[in-house]
């Protein structure tokens, strides 16, 4: 029998979705709990990566297990996890729906801010930039919807059969006092690090340090460049997996109060 669970995560603890040695994952994290209530061997199957350090405000994973269950796996889960894990519904599938390969889409929202507060520092990436050129960060963030190919914004590029991702949707939100901002980005698959990056070459491009010209003379032509650099992990949340056969309300949770003011 197959089950989605829809879930959330702090992934300030973790180095990121994927299982891997000596250090811990969220995926570990939840096969260990399964395989302790469960008393069978689990394998989760994620709906995409995650780096070290990003959180997850909705995240769906599959496993299988061999038997039924008659209790109530959500609450036992709830109990067994630690607290910066969240899982908000367990979906029976009646077939072999898959975490990864049906989602059709994937949207990441990433949160800045500009003035020193220690309530936002977990969770929204702290840059001392004064004077950011917010009308062409807006510019840029639209050139992302001219293109396909994202081979140049991209840590390890050759990780992959092709660097084609679709993105449907991309926007910039600055708050009334300019202190705070929001870029968000829809497409139906990303790249590693790839939103990190996105938003590393927008503060390049806020900052003077780069024309937009060059920027999308950097998307046309797929240039490699050695000295980029991903935003601060701490201010991206995976917030939205959409399905053709799931219809789930979004959580209200951090992610939420985070756009307040950014929407």
């Amino acid at each position: 029998m197959r089950y989605f669970l829809h879930l959330g995560f702090d992934g300030g603890k973790y180095h990121g979705w994927q299982r891997q040695p000596n250090v811990i994952s969220v995926q570990e994290a939840i096969e260990n709990a399964l395989q302790r209530i469960l008393k069978e061997e689990i394998i989760a199957f994620g709906c995409g990566r995650t780096d070290t350090g990003v959180h997850a405000s909705q995240y769906f994973m599959h496993f299988n297990v061999s038997k039924p269950f008659n209790f109530d796996l959500k609450f036992r889960l709830n109990k067994t996890l630690p607290a910066d894990i969240a899982i908000y519904d367990i979906i029976e599938m009646d077939g072999n729906q898959h975490a990864r390969y049906d989602a059709i889409s994937r949207t990441y929202d990433y949160f800045i801010h500009l003035t020193k507060d220690p309530i936002l520092i977990n969770y929204s990436a702290f840059y001392e930039i004064e004077n950011l050129d917010f009308e062409s960060m807006q510019k840029a963030s639209l050139l992302l919807m001219k293109y396909d190919d994202f081979r140049s914004i991209c840590k390890q590029p050759d990780l992959y059969k092709h660097t084609i991702c679709r993105i449907s949707n991309v926007k910039l939100f600055v708050n009334e006092n300019k202190n705070r901002l929001r870029f968000t980005i829809t497409s139906d698959r990303f790249l590693q690090s790839m939103v990190r990056l996105c938003v590393y070459f927008l503060l390049e491009i806020g900052e003077g340090k780069i024309s937009l010209d060059a920027f999308e003379n950097i998307l046309a032509n797929k240039l490699e460049l050695k000295n980029k650099k991903a935003a601060f992990p701490q201010g991206l949340f995976l917030s939205k997996i959409e399905y053709p056969y799931l219809k789930l309300k979004q959580p209200e949770d951090l992610c939420s109060f985070l756009k307040m003011g950014l929407q």
